[in-house]
């Protein structure tokens, strides 16, 4: 009989997301890799999405999310040592794949040296080098076993690029319904169906909060001078943005303006809007997928600003429009993302009846691309990477 010490290790597997978007998005490919994987040691950083899955975070996510490369630098050195940290635990324990969900900026470094060491890398969500960085792709060719994809025209680029890819479509198409239910998300959020609603999402990054948060609430303040009947909703990611939400909006002397300030439910608030003010990134993303008009606003620091503006390779941020190829939606960055601008641009998104029937057509078809068994998919090309190490190791 197999002494206890010979009797095998579990299988391992670690994974990395960076921010509230990385955790749901890594819990649909854990949805679907649980399944095949039930006695499986998952871990890595992750949040409470990750967690219902029987995930263990080795160290808080929050310490990940920060955007913008100065941003990125003030917090380099704990950046690095929690690098550091996890890679020097997965070299001991080799695990049967590393999963780095979205934050490219610590993900490709770590799993460089993973994948040098012999284990095998995944990337789930393929950083945007069609956007910006394109430099960036040879980073990804030593750093990446096989690409996840959420963007149909992702797949021939990367594999263009040497990188096998697998295009698995955008796990929130499977998440939010194609046909929302406006009155009942009311309902639930204790707003009046018969007005309009109005959602702010300045991001669920504390920098992004840092500089967008004031100019949004500012803007639901000329919005409502407008419209005293405007209902602003304003879902925060937890409650530690929920405070500094409320310290920033105080500061500016706008904690006065009517909102109703929710924990979490960013879905719900999404499906009881008329109209959006979002932060450039996933979120844009979502609220197209509920078929919403909005306005896309990005303020960072100056410094970052300047740098990044230049690496720019088309004229759209915000994935619906770069997903359309074209304006579906208007953009304002930087200087231009003033309160007045947001509210004249929101107020024209909220009144054109006109626009609001084309844009939700459009989204509705932006659905039907975007849609896939996401869980079922994603959670196969990790296994086959699985195996496939399995293969190179005998």
């Amino acid at each position: 009989m197999a002494s206890s010490a010979e009797v095998a290790a579990p299988l391992s597997v670690a994974m990395v997301a960076g921010e509230t978007s990385g955790d749901l998005l890594a819990s649909r490919l854990l949805s679907g890799l649980r399944p095949q994987l039930p006695d499986a040691h998952m871990h890595g950083i992750g949040g409470p999405h990750m967690a219902q899955y029987g995930f263990v975070s080795d160290f808080p996510m929050e310490k990940l999310s920060v955007r913008g490369l100065f941003e990125v630098l003030a917090h380099y050195r704990e950046l690095k040592g929690i690098q550091n940290g996890l890679r020097d635990q997965l070299l001991q324990e080799r695990p049967a794949v590393f999963v780095g969900v979205d934050a490219p900026d610590f993900n490709l470094g770590l799993e460089a040296q993973l994948k040098d060491a012999g284990i095998p890398t995944v990337h789930f969500i393929g950083p945007s080098i069609w956007a910006w960085r394109g430099g960036r792709i040879k980073k990804i060719q030593r750093s990446v076993s096989h690409m996840l994809v959420i963007f149909p025209f992702e797949e021939e680029i990367y594999r263009a690029a040497g990188v096998p890819a697998t295009y698995v479509g955008h796990p929130l198409a499977q998440i939010i319904p194609m046909a929302p239910d406006r009155d009942a998300a009311c309902r639930e959020l204790g707003l009046d169906p018969t007005r309009h609603v109005v959602a702010i999402l300045p991001g669920s990054r504390m920098s992004e909060l840092k500089y967008n948060a004031v100019a949004f609430v500012a803007a639901a303040k000329l919005l409502l001078q407008r419209d005293p009947h405007l209902q602003i909703v304003a879902p925060m990611a937890g409650e530690t943005r929920h405070r500094y939400f409320h310290e920033l909006i105080a500061q500016a002397g706008l904690q006065d303006v009517p909102m109703l300030i929710t924990d979490g439910q960013s879905h719900r608030a999404l499906a009881a809007a008329d109209a959006v003010m979002v932060a450039s990134g996933t979120a844009s993303l979502e609220v197209a997928l509920f078929k919403k008009p909005m306005v896309i606003a990005y303020k960072m620091m100056r410094a970052s600003w300047h740098v990044l503006r230049h690496m720019a390779y088309q004229p759209w941020i915000g994935l619906p429009n770069i997903l359309a190829r074209e304006f579906l939606v208007p953009e304002l960055l930087q200087d231009a993302a003033t309160p007045q601008a947001l509210a004249d641009a929101l107020w024209g998104q909220l009144e054109d009846q006109a626009h609001r029937e084309r844009l939700h057509q459009r989204f509705v078809d932006m659905h039907h691309t975007l849609l896939r068994d996401t869980a079922g998919e994603s959670a196969q090309a990790v296994m086959n990477v699985i195996a496939a190490g399995k293969s190179k190791s005998k």
